[in-house]
């Protein structure tokens, strides 16, 4: 796979990630959630999406552990691709 095509899905699971530890509203993610917006918008700045793998990595470890006890809440699809993401780098 292309290196921006790998790049775009990493961003596009980062940006998910976001999405739904926003959704989730619980002040816990906050710090998360603010490494996520800053690695995506320096990602959009200077192309470089080393902080993407190292912040979605985190988020998905904080994901899982909230799937746990919340399994309708957190959908396959977004485990799924962030882990397909951060495998492919």
């Amino acid at each position: 796979m292309s290196d921006a095509k790998q790049n775009q899905k990493i961003q596009n699971a980062c940006t998910a990630a976001l999405e739904k530890f926003q959704k989730i509203g619980l002040e816990k993610y906050a710090d998360i959630q603010s490494k996520l917006e800053y690695v995506l918008g320096s990602y959009a700045y200077d192309g470089n999406p080393v902080g993407l793998y190292d912040i979605g990595a985190k988020a998905l470890k904080d994901l899982k552990k909230y799937k746990k006890d919340n399994p309708r809440l957190i959908s396959k699809k977004l485990i799924d691709d962030l882990e397909k993401a951060i495998k492919n780098k």
